[in-house]
């Protein structure tokens, strides 16, 4: 299934951390390709917090000095989504409504960057009357929350 879009795209951290990985092998190589394609499509592109916080941590544990700063370039030239306070207040709600549904997205102690991403999503968006799709390998957590789709289906 492809998902086309005009609008608004934002990255989740498996996204991101292909995009930021800076080895020559093929999947993270079709990942850098697709988010050239959309940025040239006039797509908008977005890095939230919690995506660049789960990936930076990785790079620097492992010191990948490339990735980090492809990640600094990244969140310099897309669209950034900080983290507010009105955007954790909106990942508690989400987190409780899953939670209640019995359809947790994460063990009952982790902080769930996934509702986080999603709240964040969600309240960028709104605040900007966009209609936005998260590009994720994970749709299955996310879906329940937002539009997402994988990655390699969506097209400017």
């Amino acid at each position: 299934m492809k998902v086309d879009t005009t609008s608004y795209v934002v990255l989740d951290s498996g996204v991101l951390g292909l995009v930021t990985n800076p080895s020559a092998a093929p999947e993270p190589d079709a990942c850098k390709t697709w988010l050239k394609r959309l940025l040239l499509g006039g797509v908008m592109v977005a890095v939230p917090e919690i995506a660049d916080y789960e990936v930076r941590r990785e790079l620097i544990r492992a010191d990948k000095l490339r990735g980090l700063r492809t990640l600094d370039v990244l969140r310099s030239q897309l669209i950034y989504i900080p983290i507010t306070s009105a955007m954790m207040l909106k990942a508690a709600e989400i987190w409780a409504q899953l939670r209640k549904q019995g359809q947790p997205t994460a063990s009952p102690g982790s902080l769930d960057g996934d509702v986080i991403l999603a709240a964040q999503t969600l309240i960028a968006a709104e605040a900007n009357a966009l209609d936005p799709v998260v590009a994720t390998d994970n749709v299955g957590h996310l879906g329940r929350m937002i539009t997402a789709a994988e990655w390699r289906n969506i097209q400017a």
